[in-house]
């Protein structure tokens, strides 16, 4: 469910997804804790993604490293 039906709260649930998610792409991406601006713009691919509606955690993980990778 996309969350512009939450108004932009993000409930703990989908905190910890998107959590997961970035950790995964930032170990399959290396990005190391120094490139803040690389990872600033991973959690900002990651959160769009889900806003639009791409919210299982697998599915969410594939779309946005393959966005990342091309």
């Amino acid at each position: 469910m996309p969350l512009s039906h939450y108004s932009g709260v993000f409930e703990p649930a989908d905190l910890d997804l998107l959590q997961r998610v970035f950790d995964q792409l930032c170990v399959e991406l290396r990005l190391a804790q120094q490139d803040k601006e690389q990872r600033e713009d991973l959690a900002a691919d990651i959160v769009s993604v889900f806003r639009n509606g791409l919210t299982d955690e697998g599915e969410l993980l594939q779309a946005v490293s393959k966005r990342r990778l091309a």
